[in-house]
C-alpha cells in the first residue's frame, strides 16, 4: 500500500494552498486506529485555490482517475456538470509510480469551508505541517456521509474525545 502522503501535503502547505484533511487519515491523526488508502481533501474552491491543488497534483506526476480534463475541476459550472452527469462527489487522483496513496478532493464543500479552515488544526508531522479537520467537524462530516464506515469512524471519534474531557 503506497504510504508517502506527506509529500502531497508539504507540498500544498509549501505552495499556501488552502486545504483541510478529512477522511480516514484524518480520524488516523486525531488518535484512532484506522487503516486508509487515500487522502481526502477538501480545498478552497475559489478558482485560483482550486486550480493550485489541481496544478500541484500534476507536477507531483498524478493522473486524474476520471476521464476528464483535470484542469477544469477550478471552474465551478465544470465541477456542477460532473456531479450532475455522473455523479461524482470528489475528483480522485492516482500516482502511476505506486508511491503515494490515491488523491481525493471534494467536488464540493462538505460543510461551510471557512468554518472548517479556521477551526483546523495544524498538526506538526515529521517533515511537514499539516492542516486536519477538527475533531467536531470530522465527526459532522463523517456522519453527514453515513455510510456505516464512517459511522463507525464518527462513533470511535466521538467516544475518544469525550474521553479527553
Amino acid at each position: 500500500m503506497p504510504t508517502d502522503f506527506l509529500s502531497v501535503l508539504s507540498e500544498f502547505q509549501e505552495r499556501n494552498i488552502r486545504y483541510v484533511l478529512v477522511g480516514g487519515l484524518a480520524v488516523l491523526l486525531h488518535g484512532v486506529d484506522r487503516l486508509t488508502a487515500d487522502i481526502d481533501l477538501v480545498v478552497d474552491l475559489a478558482p485560483e485555490q482550486a486550480s493550485k491543488a489541481v496544478e500541484t497534483l500534476l507536477m507531483l506526476g498524478f493522473k486524474a482517475n476520471a476521464p476528464v480534463d483535470a484542469r477544469q475541476f477550478a471552474d465551478a459550472a465544470v465541477r456542477q456538470r460532473w456531479q450532475r452527469e455522473s455523479g461524482m462527489l470528489v475528483l480522485s487522483f492516482w500516482d502511476p509510480q505506486n508511491r503515494r496513496p490515491t488523491v481525493d478532493l471534494f467536488a464540493e464543500y462538505p460543510m461551510d469551508f471557512e468554518s472548517l479552515y479556521q477551526d483546523s488544526l495544524l498538526l506538526p508531522l515529521a517533515t511537514a505541517d499539516v492542516r486536519v479537520a477538527s475533531v467536531a467537524h470530522l465527526i459532522a462530516i463523517k456522519r453527514a456521509a453515513g455510510r456505516p464506515k464512517d459511522l463507525d469512524d464518527a462513533n470511535r471519534l466521538a467516544e475518544l474525545y469525550e474521553d479527553k474531557k
